[in-house]
């Protein structure tokens, strides 16, 4: 794609979101050519010119959503002047709160397609949890900040499980990590 325009770049990214909408409402191989040429409002000549098979334009579409959300959760992590819950919960969020409602398969999609993805189904979730955990590294937790990190994951997976709505699954994880974490901001090396 080297020789590519920005308009054909942000359409390709556009195809690359509508796609992974498309992907968490029906599933991977539930989901045809057609049905995300549709969502995408591209003809499906137009679908196959920017992606040759079914399977690269699930891996791009995985890749590029995990990537956008680890962005949006590592920002959220270094958010310099907010308390670390709200740092945290933010981040958690970006990683997991998009997810809940009309596309809520779409982490479940990811883990049941590991043979169609590859690094990326593992790889997100690791990197999350070492920026979750950095983070924690940077509090007055007592104890190991890797523990507290995957205990937060865990806590966050079953609130996902149990919300109805995004706002739900936001104001349940903040009221955990008032339990758990002091409000005190954040400054650069590390919260006050």
């Amino acid at each position: 794609m080297a020789d590519a325009f920005p308009g054909d770049l942000e359409r390709r990214s556009d195809v690359l979101d509508a796609a992974l909408r498309t992907f968490s409402r029906f599933g991977y191989r539930k989901t045809s050519m057609d049905d995300i040429a549709q969502e995408a409002q591209i003809s499906r000549p137009g679908l196959y010119f920017l992606f040759t098979s079914k399977s690269g334009l699930f891996r791009e579409a995985a890749e590029r959503g995990v990537e956008l959300d680890l962005s949006a959760a590592e920002k959220a992590f270094t958010d310099p002047g907010r308390p670390v819950q709200e740092c945290i919960a933010t981040a958690f969020d970006a990683w997991a709160g998009r997810y809940i409602g009309p596309i809520n398969d779409t982490a479940a999609l990811i883990a049941d397609n590991p043979d169609l993805l590859g690094p990326v189904a593992l790889g997100g979730p690791a990197r999350f949890e070492a920026l979750l955990t950095a983070a924690l590294e940077r509090t007055t937790l007592s104890g190991s900040a890797s523990t507290a990190a995957r205990t937060l994951i865990s806590l966050s997976i079953g609130i996902k499980h149990q919300a109805v709505t995004r706002d739900e699954y936001r104001s349940r994880l903040a009221d955990a990590l008032s339990f758990l974490l002091p409000a005190r901001p954040w400054r650069e090396d590390g919260w006050v």
